[in-house]
């Protein structure tokens, strides 16, 4: 008989009924929604209403630029610059997405005389918020080198600058996908850590096995609850940024249906953390430290309010391994250069092997009482 009623039990239905309740239950939590949906839009509000956005000064020397001179050397020995090497064609694509500001090419003209050098610079309108310091940066090298070596014969240099058409570069391009891969990474790790410790705790994990229904359905059912939760928070996330702020869908429609996947790629990877914190926390109070020591540093290096060039030198290698950095420059890509899921493959990677090394742990340490 019991067997019989074992066979008719559904474990679909179970796990749908746990995922309903879980999501019941984030809805009712005020700490849910205010990490996962007031703090990123406070946040998306204030650098919406911005202006301008704060500078990155990243320029590529045109192959042709002749390279060995004093001036080369002064740009170079500036710490205002960061010069990327890439190829022309390159250059100019990230140049048209206002990824650099622009390429130099600095042109020798008269070998005997004054001036030698003309600096012709290629910019684009979606670096316009940038290229007026670009220009004062070498105007004050030209002028330090006329002051210093030349004082009484013609300038040293002048420049000379060609504007291409590209894509206007607001503050919210770069703050929002940073504003909702926090949201992720706060819903995955501080959602699901308290949420099964809870559960632990309250008994509420053994009175489900008293019930037909496996382990595994268990963990899938709360899964799909936060899962929905925060897809939710993101439609609103992004709804929010792009209706009241302009935030870049290149392909419309199609890229809101990308940034979707890569929020449930990296909200499934985050996840992990939550997991690992909710085994390793031996009481409720223990899990804001473990949790924060998870969160706070991406939260910080990621890349989720200023780009990773802008750190010390020292510091970038620990940001670039981080998931968040990841999911942030994957979600950028998609969003404003116009990139695709397919030419994602290196941030994924990434995230796939964060997931992999997570979940391994997770059921290492996962406590189911």
């Amino acid at each position: 008989m019991e067997s019989e009623k074992q066979k008719k039990y559904s474990q679909l239905t179970g796990m749908l009924a746990i995922a309903k309740a879980s999501l019941r239950s984030i809805f009712r939590s005020p700490s849910a929604v205010i990490f996962s949906f007031l703090f990123p839009i406070i946040f998306i509000l204030v650098f919406g209403f911005l202006s301008s956005t704060a500078p990155v000064i990243r320029v590529a020397f045109d192959p042709k630029s002749s390279n060995d001179n004093a001036l080369y050397s002064s740009l170079i020995e500036g710490n205002n610059l960061k010069v990327l090497t890439l190829s022309t064609l390159k250059s100019k694509q990230d140049l048209e997405k206002g990824h650099i500001t622009a390429i130099l090419n600095i042109k020798e003209i008269n070998p005997n005389g004054f001036p030698k050098y003309t600096v012709e610079i290629t910019t684009s309108t979606a670096a316009a918020d940038r290229i007026g310091l670009l220009q004062s940066i070498i105007q004050k090298a030209i002028g330090e080198l006329d002051l210093k070596n030349f004082p009484k014969r013609p300038t040293y240099a002048f420049m000379v600058k060609e504007t291409l058409p590209g894509r206007v570069y607001r503050t919210i391009d770069f703050i929002l996908p940073g504003q909702l891969g926090f949201s992720l990474l706060s819903a995955g790790v501080f959602g699901v850590a308290f949420i099964f410790f809870n559960l632990r705790q309250q008994l509420v994990l053994k009175r489900f096995f008293a019930t037909p229904i496996r382990k595994t359905y268990i963990v899938f059912g709360e899964g799909i609850g936060r899962i929905i939760f925060q897809m939710i928070t993101a439609v609103v996330i992004l709804g929010i940024g792009h209706f009241a702020f302009k935030f870049t869908l290149v392909y419309g429609w199609i890229t809101f249906a990308e940034l979707m996947v890569l929020s449930l790629i990296g909200l499934l990877v985050f996840m992990g953390f939550g997991f690992i914190v909710s085994g390793l926390a031996n009481n409720e109070s223990a899990i804001p430290p473990f949790a924060n020591l998870v969160t706070l540093p991406q939260f910080l290096l990621a890349g989720t309010f200023f780009q990773v060039d802008n750190f010390p030198t020292w510091l970038q290698p620990v940001c670039k391994i981080l998931p968040l950095t990841y999911l942030n420059e994957a979600m950028r890509n998609v969003a404003f250069e116009g990139a695709h899921l397919s030419d994602c493959t290196p941030q994924l990677k990434y995230l796939l092997i964060w997931g992999i090394l997570l979940y391994a742990v997770a059921i290492k340490v996962f406590k189911w009482e």
